[in-house]
């Protein structure tokens, strides 16, 4: 298959409350908005969905002044893109049959919502059994982490798969907000937990497992995830 048939779901995070601070959260602007790019510029077809469908909540800091690189400006003059962002498609209303791939961006607010949702896990499971590969980065991959093969094993049990470091966490000094710390329930799970430096990117991918482990890692998932839509 080429990758400018590719159509390509990508689920956002309904939630934007930061715990107990008072904070808003919600989805990182670059990790949506980076591979978006990348597989608009390939030609494919992109779905934006949410569990409460509708506005998808962009977290207030990844719209600051040092957090914008190349494809969030490109986002913020792209009417077409924010459209989506306003007007998602409830994560239950999708079938895994319509498209080729899925990706997660992150953001703090999957951990809340993306990790035990059922529809979304029954969707990994589903996009898995039928050989499509599925993709997360950074606190997104925590989607990964309550789905189960066939046998009822963790899906990330052996598997190489990377995520928001610690120390990343400690660097943005959340530790004792989140509901829990990405990489610790990642190897919990038997996962092959690997990582780069704080903030560089870096991405692995293990099968039809791909994954990123921080905001400039999207892009390198997204290019990876078309390779392997390719390969089909």
């Amino acid at each position: 298959m080429e990758s400018k048939q590719a159509r390509i779901l990508m689920v956002l995070t309904s939630h934007d409350q930061l715990g107990d601070t008072g904070d808003k959260t919600g989805f990182w602007v670059e990790e949506f908005a980076a591979p978006y790019y990348v597989f608009k510029d390939a030609g494919a077809e992109v779905v934006v969905v949410t569990p409460a469908g509708g506005k998808a909540p962009i977290d207030p800091k990844s719209e600051s002044a040092d957090a914008q690189t190349e494809a969030t400006e490109r986002y913020y003059k792209d009417s077409d893109a924010q459209a989506l962002i306003q007007n998602t498609a409830k994560l239950s209303a999708v079938s895994m049959d319509d498209y080729d791939a899925v990706f997660y961006p992150g953001g703090h607010g999957p951990l809340w919502d993306l990790t035990d949702n059922q529809e979304s896990i029954r969707l990994i499971s589903d996009f898995v059994k039928s050989n499509k590969p599925v993709s997360a980065v950074c606190h997104a991959t925590a989607a990964f982490l309550n789905v189960k093969d066939e046998g009822g094993s963790y899906l990330i049990d052996g598997i190489a798969v990377t995520g928001f470091s610690n120390s990343e966490e400690a660097a943005v000094g959340l530790t004792e907000v989140v509901p829990f710390l990405l990489e610790d329930e990642l190897k919990k799970r038997g996962a092959n937990y690997q990582r780069g430096d704080d903030w560089s990117a870096f991405a692995l991918q293990d099968g039809l497992i791909i994954s990123g482990q921080n905001p400039a890692s999207s892009a390198l998932v997204a290019e990876k995830l078309l390779d392997k839509i390719a390969k089909r």
